[in-house]
């Protein structure tokens, strides 16, 4: 008899506790983390992609190609063009050079028909046709500077569009070099070496650890209990029957009610509303993603 009433009493304090430390506190949720789909920025095979799941990745980190020699072969072919353009170019003071020695001579006559005419040698109207020719040479040559400059320019400007063009290529290149952009864990890998990537087919999926965030659920007057900034108490369990205590602060706290999530138990279980709230936990390796978690106020 003496015996079942010890043990009548161990199961009453296991119960007490269950209730104490089921009761003790405010709010639960599940852990998530900001994960990013990286995705191929060009086609192509993947000669290289050097990562697994699980891998830690820093920002700017290179771990892959995708096969670029196509776009290297059109990269060569608008050097061509670009100069084979830029070779018509004409060459203004050659082509200018005749007219220009005309007018030198015209010049030269027509200082020594003023002389003349200053002698009483030659008549006004020799040095007026003087004058004229070296006029008309000089409009000659004005419109034909005039020609080749508008032809320049034409040519400079086709020179030009294959600069552009020559850019797209050196950015398309410059996407085939897979680079990692933010640091964190590789959670899921999507493709394989040698297999074709295809712009915007995901290559692998990643997220910051180090940071995660604790989703949780409140009820309605526990919403004056909490604010932005506030310190909380986090608890995981530690996977021998008991809890691990870790500090969070709140970061996000929704302003509109929803209804209760059926996976998530609140305090107050006849809640049928609840507001989300966002806590973020320094992970030092133990948190995972979609593990469970109980906030204290």
């Amino acid at each position: 008899m003496k015996n079942k009433i010890i043990y009548v009493l161990i199961i009453l304090v296991s119960i007490v506790s269950c209730k104490e430390k089921t009761n003790k506190y405010d709010a639960s949720g599940s852990f998530e983390a900001v994960e990013t789909m990286i995705a191929a920025e060009a086609n192509g095979k993947l000669l290289q992609l050097d990562i697994e799941e699980g891998q830690q990745l820093d920002s700017g980190q290179v771990i892959g190609y995708i096969d670029s020699t196509l776009l290297h072969l059109n990269k060569l072919q608008l050097v061509q063009n670009k100069k084979a353009i830029l070779s018509g170019r004409p060459q203004t003071s050659v082509q200018t050079e005749a007219l220009k020695k005309q007018l030198s001579n015209a010049e030269l006559d027509r200082n020594r028909t003023k002389r003349l005419v200053e002698g009483g040698v030659a008549s006004q109207k020799q040095l007026d046709d003087a004058n004229a020719k070296i006029t008309t040479l000089q409009a000659q040559i004005d419109a034909q500077e005039n020609a080749l400059q508008t032809t320049t320019s034409s040519i400079n400007e086709q020179g030009g569009t294959v600069d552009v063009q020559l850019k797209e290529i050196n950015n398309q290149l410059q996407k085939c070099v897979i680079v990692n952009p933010v640091k964190g864990t590789v959670l899921t890998k999507y493709a394989e070496q040698y297999e074709m990537a295809v712009l915007g087919r995901p290559l692998y999926k990643i997220a910051d650890m180090s940071a995660i965030v604790l989703r949780a659920y409140i009820t309605g007057d526990q919403l004056q209990q909490v604010k932005l900034d506030q310190k909380v108490k986090v608890y995981t369990d530690d996977g021998k029957g008991g809890f691990k205590e870790t500090e969070g602060v709140i970061t996000w706290i929704n302003d509109k009610a929803e209804f209760t999530p059926k996976t998530i138990q609140t305090k107050n279980e006849r809640a049928n509303v609840v507001y989300a709230i966002k806590v973020s936990v320094k992970n030092d390796g133990y948190l995972k993603i979609g593990m469970y978690g109980e906030v204290k106020f």
